[in-house]
């Protein structure tokens, strides 16, 4: 043990002289040996085996030791030659700073251009002794800047690169083990402090270029200066041209200031005034005059340096410079975009004057010899990030005096320069003085998620020479938060302290952007991770599609086959699947030059994309990130069918990263984007006039406008479960869904502000309990609203619509507890948590019984009914013959309130119209009521007090349905109260609905086929089809030919089909004539039956009757004298036929259906068939006589009177009535009694013709009288309606005879009259009449 400890002791001595980088390891590893021997030596179960172990492990450690030792003095004996060039101006001061950096753990060089401060500080701290024990690191913002850097510094000491001097940049590694020197663009460093937070490569850190104030050189200071105290060892100098050097040195606890002159020649500046035509010229224009007038002034003398913003306008102002053929002059651009053979361009010596058209690129980063004019227009194109809109634009923006002043210093480097300013001079002096740093600008997600991993602290307690703004800062935590990354510490009460996520873990540890980090990680789980890494790695470089100008059309031709019109990931794929697969064919580098050329694709760009790629699926398999799914297994399609599994799978890992990407359209190409932007689909996407209704891209810029590029068409579907945890989800119209048996809400769905789940149905149970219960107490079990059958649900509804239809007939809804009665009912036995029919059923299982559920009367009734008014509403009515059920319904304003009657639609046209005027006797007094109040005030006032007028008709008035209610009811009311009221004053119309019988006409399965309270749909042919296959059944049962005698069974007015399922159909039998036989048919119509049957038993009464009908047809010949007289209506054959069928027709067309009702009839009749027959005969021709005299007569007179104007109106007018009198049928119109007395009334035409000539006076008076009543007579038939009751037509059709009587009495007393006819006697008919409907 001793030996061992004496060992350890001794190599500990050594470690002093080992390099730096190894000190701390062995230190920590002799440390672990001590411990772990002094651990065994106290331990009282000691044993040998440790110390053994322990003893084989020192030789190994020791030669470790010693090799370090070694190569620390080989670095320390082969220290590269330092040579100095003396005519950099930092030379002056080489003695200064070597003494700095040995007295200073961190100064500042403030170096103007050309200083030479960036090739020969790192040759000093070589000098000063640094370098031996550890490299001395210095850092470049751009890679072209580390290589030139590099190679210049090597060639100083006359080596290649990767020896004493090396460079690091992306995916590039030329540094040795040997190397002293090792120059790395900034982030390299940034990525190093990952695996190395001590930097223990490090014992000198040389910040180049700091004043360019990137992101990644201020978070490279943070960290050095947290560092630096932990590392006392550790020397950091900060180089900066002369620009606020000051926040560096109070950064570093006011570390010293060495300033070095450049060397520059005197720089004449000069600033453009624009003229009078200068105002619509852009900074192109005007930089093309600026260099025409150099060219003018001085064609051969130094090169021109021109500062443009953008790629396109180098492109056009080379187009503009390239058409005016200046002699001797080469047009060249430089932009960062450029191929690195068209960059060296412009180092490379040429016969000429060189033109050199540069973005911001050629300010600090790179030296361009030979320039002696510098153009500035003074702009560039400098990116900005919004936390509000979370995009990143790229507006064209005045640069600030510093970059100014960068520019200026391009010329003049090796003799006198001029710089030309396209601004003026007052514009200069009112820019800010330096560009905003990057920090400040930019999104800070990539680093807080990278300080997060190694710990180191809060944002905003990081020691940034700046510290970024709060907006920015939150903006990187929440894009974090929606990649899932990291979350908030638990237990704390400081808003911005997180902890990575497991996601965020394995983000942490893959070095690339967030966003490309996460949709790799999501890619492994859908097993597309070739396709992303590919598409990940094309998102990190620019695109390797060229489009030079004067070749737009064929560059976008060749760019067209790799096009997917869904998705310019997928196009980004094609364009990689091609070149890869062209090159295992060519596979020589030529050949691929010559594709990417022919193809329009950048062979640079191309290569560094398949370096990234290499260099992702590296970082890939060393983290073990791999498809979870294998790619042969079958992946979910779209939920909508649009997409391929493979490309939901690649969108669906697009989307994971890219999340706030997401834009819904609004119209066309715009799209309305998350958190209330507008963006545009970029016109060179390939989505552009083609794009779905929902995309996600990669980037939103904003250039001219927000535009979305790299998109892609998406399935909104898929959004739901990739945001979840960012969806914000809402719930509107919570209501009862009786089909699922719960309660439900429209869930609706939002993330970052677009909808993506509108009204999606969702139970509403688990969400709100309480108002869930509620709204399922109310609607299922207070509405009866459910689905399924459940015990004390149907009992209480049964007993619930007992008490409504009590309601329902008194009119009153005060029976009933209210709903809100029902409600606490229910609520007081079920809480708050029963809110669906499974946890009610759950419920009812546990109290074994839901009688705790059931109501009773008195729990549902508030106040009990008189049992006497009730019984004014019976369930059923009588109308006529017919007895039909009667539904109640108390509900004001619809269709179905007050009592509907429902008639089967067979059976309706039998029903008398008058009899559903009645209503129901607990309506009547109502009724009355309304109809005495809606007379007009001259006949209302008469029955004033309305009530008691009312109370004497309920009470006295007979209640016949047979006679139509305003008929009875005018009647009475005369003849009680001595008030004539034409019926036609009633205001039925302006009854209230439930005061008007609704008949519901019903079908065969008792549906109802028409409905309404105008009695008239008894009689509209409302009868449905009869089903033809019932109907021919029952006809074949039924129907019988060859009838000649009642043989067949009596004949019901209708028979009832039945369908299989219950439904009724109504048919008619009847008889039907057929020439000299009969049929026995069905029929479907009533009508036509009724008619058919009369006709057909008429026949059968002929044939029957066969005798008494021949004999009365012989004896129905007109005589001899008549034959002339005959001749007015049709002749004496039309006048027999018409005599002996009106006969037959006033006896046997009957509705007779039995058939002894049939025998009975005929023995009845035919004695007296004949009798009847011979004096309708006489009676007839007593008519035609008396017809034929009153023609004669009237034609004589007419003659003998012809050129008498008044006497042949009087005349014409009398001929008229004849004509009306005895129309051409009359022979079969008028029966006997009627016939009897028609004799008188032409005999009174006849008499008044000739009075009426010797005293035309006397007969106008009489005239008069008549007229009143004829007036009265035309009055009453133009007031008869289709519905006019047949009582009421039968009086009118009295009272014209009536008025023919009158006639009699006033111009021929002598032939006297059937009854006593007076003026008074008419108008009392008149007024009767008027009473009646």
């Amino acid at each position: 043990m001793l030996d061992n400890i004496k060992k350890i002791r001794k190599l500990e001595s050594v470690c002093r002289k080992t390099m730096g980088a190894d000190r701390y390891l062995f230190r920590r590893e002799l440390n672990r040996l001590k411990n772990l021997i002094l651990k065994v030596h106290d331990s009282k179960n000691k044993t040998g085996a440790v110390s053994d172990h322990v003893t084989g492990l020192i030789p190994g450690l020791e030669q470790k030791i010693f090799d370090s030792v070694n190569k620390k003095k080989w670095r320390m004996e082969n220290r590269p030659v330092i040579k100095y060039n003396p005519d950099l101006p930092i030379v002056d001061k080489k003695e200064d700073i070597i003494d700095a950096i040995s007295k200073n753990q961190v100064i500042i060089i403030s170096g103007e251009t050309g200083s030479g401060k960036t090739t020969q500080i790192p040759k000093f701290c070589l000098e000063a002794g640094r370098g031996i024990d550890r490299s001395i690191g210095c850092t470049q913002p751009r890679r072209i800047a580390a290589i030139t850097v590099a190679r210049r510094i090597a060639e100083e000491i006359d080596e290649e690169p990767g020896q004493s001097v090396g460079y690091k940049i992306r995916f590039q590694d030329y540094t040795g083990d040997n190397s002293y020197i090792k120059i790395m663009t900034d982030g390299i460093l940034l990525a190093e402090t990952q695996s190395d937070p001590w930097l223990n490569e490090y014992d000198t850190l040389i910040i180049d270029e700091a004043h360019e104030r990137s992101l990644n050189i201020d978070f490279i200071l943070g960290i050095l200066k947290k560092l630096l105290y932990r590392r006392r060892d550790l020397k950091l100098i900060i180089t900066s041209a002369t620009i606020d050097t000051e926040k560096f040195s109070k950064a570093f606890d006011n570390a010293p200031i060495i300033e070095v002159s450049g060397r520059m020649f005197p720089v004449d500046v000069r600033y453009m005034v624009q003229g009078d035509g200068d105002e619509d010229q852009t900074h192109v224009d005007l930089a093309v005059k600026a260099v025409h007038r150099l060219q003018q002034e001085s064609p051969y003398g130094g090169d021109i340096l021109i500062f443009m913003p953008t790629e396109q306008d180098i492109r056009e102002t080379c187009e503009i410079l390239e058409g005016r053929h200046y002699t001797g002059t080469n047009i060249l651009p430089l932009f960062a975009r450029l191929s690195a053979g068209d960059q060296s361009r412009v180092f490379s010596s040429m016969t000429g004057r060189k033109i050199i058209a540069a973005t911001n690129v050629a300010e600090t980063s790179i030296t361009i010899p030979g320039i002696k004019y510098v153009v500035d227009t003074g702009l560039a194109r400098i990116s900005e990030y919004s936390p509000r809109s979370g995009t990143t634009s790229l507006p064209v923006v005045p640069i600030s005096k510093s970059s100014a002043d960068q520019r200026m210093g391009r010329c003049g480097r090796v003799e006198n320069g001029i710089c030309i300013r396209l601004y003026s001079q007052e514009d200069y002096e009112n820019r800010p003085r330096f560009t905003l740093p990057e920090i400040l600008r930019s999104n800070l997600a990539e680093v807080i998620l990278r300080m997060i991993s190694l710990k180191l602290g809060d944002v905003k307690a990081f020691p940034f020479i700046e510290r970024p703004a709060d907006k920015n800062i939150h903006d990187g935590f929440r894009l974090l938060e929606e990649l899932g990354a990291i979350c908030r510490t638990k237990n704390t009460k400081s808003s911005m302290s997180y902890e990575l996520t497991d996601m965020g873990k394995m983000m942490a540890r893959l070095p690339v952007d967030p966003r490309i980090s996460r949709i790799l990680i999501e890619a492994a789980k859908l097993g597309c991770v070739e396709e992303i890494a590919v598409i990940a790695s094309a998102l990190t470089i620019q695109d390797p599609r060229e489009r030079p100008a004067e070749k737009q059309a064929q560059a976008d031709q060749a760019h067209a086959r790799y096009k997917d019109p869904d998705s310019d990931f997928i196009t980004l794929f094609n364009i990689w699947k091609d070149y890869h697969e062209t090159r295992r064919e060519l596979k020589t580098t030529g050949k691929m030059r010559k594709y990417c050329k022919d193809n329009y694709l950048s062979f640079k760009r191309m290569r560094e994309w398949r370096d990234i790629h290499y260099q992702i699926s590296s970082i890939l398999e060393e983290q073990g990130v791999k498809n979870i799914i294998e790619k042969d297994q079958e992946q979910k399609v779209s939920d909508n069918g649009l997409f391929s599994p493979k490309y939901t799978a690649i969108h669906q890992a697009v989307l994971s990263g890219f999340l706030s990407n997401i834009a819904m359209k609004k119209e066309k190409f715009f799209y309305k984007a998350a958190r209330d932007r507008e963006v545009m689909i970029f016109p060179g996407s390939g989505l552009f006039n083609k794009s779905g209704q929902w995309i996600v891209a990669a980037e939103m810029v904003e250039t001219s406008r927000l535009f979305a590029r790299i998109a892609a068409n998406i399935d909104p579907l898929w959004l739901e479960s990739i945001g979840k945890q960012h969806c914000s989800y809402s719930y509107s119209n919570p209501h009862w869904e009786r089909n699922r048996g719960e309660v439900t809400a429209l869930e609706q769905v939002s993330l970052f502000g677009l909808i993506i789940v509108s009204q999606r149905p969702v139970s509403f149970g688990p969400i709100d309990p309480r108002q869930a219960s509620q709204i399922f107490i109310r609607s299922a079990l207070v509405h009866g609203d459910i689905k399924q059958s459940l015990g004390f649900i149907a009992h209480n509804r049964k007993l619930m619509q007992e008490i409504q239809d009590m309601e329902d007939k008194i009119r009153r809804r005060d029976l009933l507890v209210s709903e809100d009665d029902l409600f606490a009912f229910y609520q007081q036995r079920l809480g708050d948590n029963i809110y669906d029919i499974r946890t009610l059923k759950k419920l009812i299982k546990s109290r074994k019984t839901d009688n705790f559920l059931r109501m009773q009367k008195k729990d549902m009734l508030m106040t009990f009914p008189d049992q006497e008014e009730l019984s004014l509403f019976p369930d059923k009515i009588s109308l006529g013959n017919t007895v039909v059920p009667c539904d109640y319904q108390f509900d004001p304003g619809t269709p179905e309130d007050g009592v509907t009657v429902n008639i089967s639609s067979a059976l309706a046209p039998s029903v008398p119209a008058q009899a559903a005027d009645w209503l129901v006797p607990g309506l009547f007094k109502e009724k009355i009521t309304f109809l005495i109040k809606g007379l007009p005030k001259e006949y209302r006032k008469q029955l004033v007090p309305v009530s008691n007028s009312v109370d004497v008709i309920t009470d006295e008035m007979p209640r016949d349905p047979q006679i139509h209610l305003l008929t009875a009811l005018s009647r009475f009311v005369y003849h009680r109260f001595g008030v004539d009221i034409p019926a036609s004053v009633w205001a039925v119309d302006d009854l209230p609905d439930h005061l008007k019988m609704r008949i519901s006409i019903r079908g065969p399965k008792n549906e109802e086929i028409i409905a309404g309270r105008d009695t008239a749909i008894l009689n509209k042919g409302t009868v449905p089809e009869l089903n033809p296959d019932y109907f021919e059944s029952a006809k074949k049962a039924w129907e019988k030919t060859g009838i000649k005698a009642w043989d067949f069974p009596d004949l019901p007015e209708t028979i009832t089909l039945k369908g299989d399922q219950g439904e009724k159909w109504t048919a008619y039998p009847g008889l039907k004539p057929q020439k000299d036989t009969l049929e026995l048919r069905l029929f479907s119509n009533r009508k036509q039956a009724l008619e058919s049957h009369k006709q057909g038993v008429l026949l059968l009464f002929t044939i029957v009757l066969a005798k008494e009908a021949r004999m009365l047809k012989s004896h129905m010949t007109l005589p001899g004298n008549m034959i002339k007289t005959a001749g007015y209506f049709g002749g004496p054959k039309l006048i027999e036929k018409q005599l002996y069928e009106s006969i037959l027709k006033y006896y046997f067309y009957k509705n007779i259906r039995t058939e002894k009702e049939f025998k009975s009839h005929a023995e009845e009749t035919a004695p007296h068939i004949l009798e009847k027959g011979i004096q309708k005969l006489k009676f007839t021709v007593n008519v035609m006589e008396a017809y034929h005299q009153c023609r004669n007569t009237l034609y004589e007179l007419e003659n003998s009177n012809r050129f008498n104007q008044g006497a042949v109106i009087f005349l014409s007018g009398l001929r008229d009535a004849l004509s009306s009198l005895v129309p051409e049928h009359f022979a079969e119109l008028y029966n006997n009694e009627r016939m009897f007395h028609l004799e008188r009334y032409i005999k009174t035409i006849t008499l008044r013709a000739e009075r009426g000539l010797i005293n035309f006076e006397k007969d106008q008076g009489k005239s008069e009288d008549v007229k009143i009543h004829t007036m009265q007579l035309n009055q009453l038939i133009n007031s008869l309606s289709p519905n006019v009751t047949d009582e009421k037509r039968k009086a009118v059709e009295d009272f014209f005879w009536l008025i023919e009587e009158y006639k009699v009495s006033l111009f021929a007393q002598e032939l006297k009259t059937r009854v006593k006819v007076s003026p008074k006697r008419l108008d009392k008919m008149f007024a009767e009449i008027q009473r009646m409907v």
